[in-house]
């Protein structure tokens, strides 16, 4: 059997190689290299792809969170309550600006933060919710944004794994004061290095978020605030550009694939997936199973050659950086049950049914030989 790779961003290129390569040498002859016309031209296309009014592009995922707290006025001494389910860059991000990520447990189902859990984490000194978009569907935002509203918190999303996905038929980047976006290649809409962006519908904080990534300066040499070099290069808002084109296609795809991955897995072992509710789309950034065997069943299957990656296998308040906030196995049970459990199988646009066949094939070999 052919090897098949948890993402073929070559397969990727292939389909869109020309277009990509004419975006290139375009930028490449203008040799406007920093806050070009094709940076700006990007933030708006996304910007109306996500519903929002803005978009600032910004170097990767970690800084479009990083500047959106340091925007808002978030310091030393503030918390911020986020997912205890969640890839680390959530969690560092609130520290970078010097406040205390307060971590509070996942959904079972969707793997999403529990909203009826966020209110015993507030205390006095909470400022903002993050919620995290994981795998490709939409934390429920409602009951989010109604405490937010109730408590006077801003609500910052994490949407850096859901590029497309809707919230009972509103666009995730339209919902929070702003919305960070990563662009990191293996992502549903992914550049060819890192990249970010922050979307939001307030025309003040997005002046002053791009001030603040540009040195904290409007005009070269007048610098208004602190701020940072964090910009996303021209030449990767071209291609991204070019690939903003076809990721509503890639997208329907991806639920293909997916749709397909259930039909041919369904009722096998002890396997079980990844909730679909009804307030959400999914784009499927990741496609995951769970089972008890989850490390087992990996070894297998990577010795057939399908390769195969956990997401994420320590819990941010297990994890050696995060040991200050004093938190012990078991304080998040659902959570730390899912970094068990959880697999995420290949999951891109351009996978094949013979692929899909293939690794669902070697998944019911796996139970079968038990």
């Amino acid at each position: 059997m052919e090897p098949v790779p948890f993402v073929d961003l070559a397969a990727q290129y292939r389909s869109i190689g020309n277009e990509v390569d004419a975006a290139i040498k375009r930028v490449l002859s203008r040799c406007n290299f920093i806050l070009g016309a094709e940076l700006e031209e990007f933030e708006n296309e996304f910007a109306g792809f996500v519903g929002a009014m803005h978009g600032v592009g910004v170097s990767n995922g970690l800084e479009a969170l990083r500047l959106s707290l340091q925007a808002l006025g978030i310091r030393e001494g503030d918390e911020i309550v986020i997912p205890a389910n969640t890839f680390i860059a959530t969690a560092l991000a609130v520290s970078a600006v010097g406040a205390t990520p307060v971590l509070v447990d996942c959904d079972p189902g969707t793997y999403n933060i529990d909203p009826e859990r966020i209110e015993a984490a507030l205390t006095r000194r909470t400022r903002a919710i993050i919620p995290v978009h994981l795998t490709g569907q939409a934390a429920d935002m409602d009951p989010i944004l109604d405490i937010g509203k109730r408590k006077q918190l801003h609500i910052i999303e994490d949407a850096a794994q859901a590029h497309g996905t809707l919230y009972k038929g509103r666009p995730c980047g339209s919902l929070g004061i702003t919305a960070c976006f990563s662009f990191y290649p293996g992502k549903n809409l992914g550049a060819y290095g890192d990249g970010g962006l922050i979307a939001t519908n307030d025309s003040e904080l997005a002046t002053k978020l791009r001030r603040i990534r540009n040195y904290g300066q409007d005009t070269k040499y007048h610098h208004h605030e602190r701020g940072v070099n964090s910009r996303l290069d021209t030449l990767q808002a071209a291609v991204l550009s070019v690939k903003l084109k076809y990721l509503k296609t890639w997208n329907e795809a991806r639920a293909k694939h997916a749709q397909q991955y259930h039909q041919m897995l369904e009722g096998v072992g002890d396997l079980t997936f990844q909730q679909r509710p009804n307030f959400s789309t999914h784009v499927y950034h990741l496609f995951i199973i769970e089972t008890e065997r989850r490390d087992q069943l990996q070894k297998y299957l990577m010795a057939a050659g399908i390769q195969t990656i956990i997401h994420y296998p320590i819990t941010i308040h297990l994890q050696k950086a995060y040991a200050d906030l004093g938190h012990k196995e078991g304080d998040f049970p659902e959570s730390e049950r899912a970094a068990k459990r959880m697999l995420s199988l290949p999951m891109y646009a351009e996978l094949s049914e013979a692929q899909i066949e293939a690794v669902s094939g070697s998944i019911r070999a796996f139970f079968a030989s038990e």
